[in-house]
């Protein structure tokens, strides 16, 4: 039986004049990216991809974040557009080994194998129970657009700090 949920990829060839080089972060939630991708949203302008499926409400939040960061393109779907899949892109998914929702970890999985086919994938993790979790330097900002930008999920952060206080990407190196 298939998974109706299950992401397919296929890399495409990609025409040379077609391959900008982008960042492109994977949040299976909106407030993802913020929670565990923060510093990288702030040094990069950035492709977000939320999965289709997320509720219209939520949805509304996620696009009040450009009136806080300078965002790319957001995107709500459920596979990655072939276009973005070539050597030029950069991509941030959660970590398929220490994130514990499902969805964050079949999200990974999809990073974990486009890792695997050659892609540049770098991997952050929201619960922070990573071993490569660090302070965040300047928290309250990173507190302040959450507060904004997601007010419906404050309750997360609110009375537990350490989606304020630390963020972390890790990187594999596979041979």
């Amino acid at each position: 039986m298939e998974n109706e949920n299950a992401v397919s990829i296929k890399l495409p060839k990609v025409a040379e004049k077609e391959k900008k080089k982008e960042t492109i972060i994977i949040a299976p939630h909106p407030d993802d990216e913020c929670i565990g991708c923060y510093s990288v949203l702030k040094k990069e302008k950035c492709i977000i991809i939320y999965p289709g499926d997320t509720p219209k409400d939520r949805q509304e939040e996620a696009l009040g974040l450009r009136k806080h960061i300078d965002i790319k393109i957001q995107m709500f779907q459920m596979n990655i557009p072939t276009m973005f899949l070539h050597e030029n892109s950069k991509f941030y998914f959660p970590d398929p080994v220490y994130e514990i929702h499902p969805q964050h970890r079949m999200w990974g999985s999809m990073g974990e194998s486009l890792l695997r086919m050659g892609l540049d994938v770098i991997f952050y993790n929201t619960n922070m129970n990573a071993p490569y979790i660090h302070e965040v330097g300047n928290s309250t900002e990173k507190e302040d657009l959450l507060n904004k930008v997601y007010p419906s999920q404050k309750s997360l952060w609110e009375y537990d700090k350490k989606y304020i206080l630390f963020e972390g990407l890790c990187k594999w190196i596979i041979e």
